[in-house]
């Protein structure tokens, strides 16, 4: 996706060959444009996936995950991480560590809201170590659900989160995948 390369490419930052920085677009900052393209190539591409629900952690890929479940006109389920005053019990959760964070935290989807037989597509916005989609995956299929595919918005490629699930036999898309960020040097595939 040539608009989201552009993108990075403009406002990225390296920190280091692991991590790169894209809180202006995508993270603490959303560029409503951006992210409603994005959902529109993620609805082109899993449109034939007779998805029933889009799925993602709070809170970075939320709103690539709503512009897809609207373009596919199918509600969107995000699994919780922090649990509050009105967090149902009966909830299927799973520890996922972050690798951006260097935590492990406890993600949470309501059983009301995640059902047997269900086709889910997960939708985030990065993939690194794939800790967070393995997260989701185990969660889906605790409920009996099925995933339909997997969409992430930025995949490093070097890194194994991607090829871990697509050796998985798990339909990953990527829209953009990052080869190298080696001396501050943003490297496509």
């Amino acid at each position: 996706m040539d608009l989201l390369k552009n993108k990075i490419l403009e406002v990225g930052v390296v920190i280091s060959k692991d991590v790169i920085k894209l809180d202006s677009i995508l993270n603490h900052q959303v560029d409503p444009q951006l992210t409603l393209e994005m959902g529109k190539v993620f609805a082109t591409r899993f449109r034939e996936a007779a998805v029933d629900k889009v799925m993602t952690i709070e809170s970075s890929g939320i709103p690539i995950a709503f512009a897809t479940a609207l373009e596919l006109g199918v509600p969107l389920v995000f699994a919780r991480r922090k649990k509050t005053l009105t967090t149902d019990d009966d909830a299927w959760s799973e520890r996922v560590p972050s690798f951006t964070k260097g935590i492990v935290t406890d993600i949470m989807v309501s059983k009301a809201y995640l059902r047997e037989g269900e086709r889910v597509l997960i939708i985030d916005d990065f993939i690194a170590n794939g800790d967070a989609a393995r997260g989701l995956i185990r969660v889906i299929r605790r409920a009996g659900a099925e995933i339909a595919a997997v969409g992430i918005a930025v995949e490093k490629t070097f890194q194994s989160g991607g090829r871990s699930i697509r050796e998985e036999g798990i339909h990953v898309e990527s829209l953009v995948k990052i080869a190298s960020m080696e001396n501050g040097n943003i490297i496509f595939e």
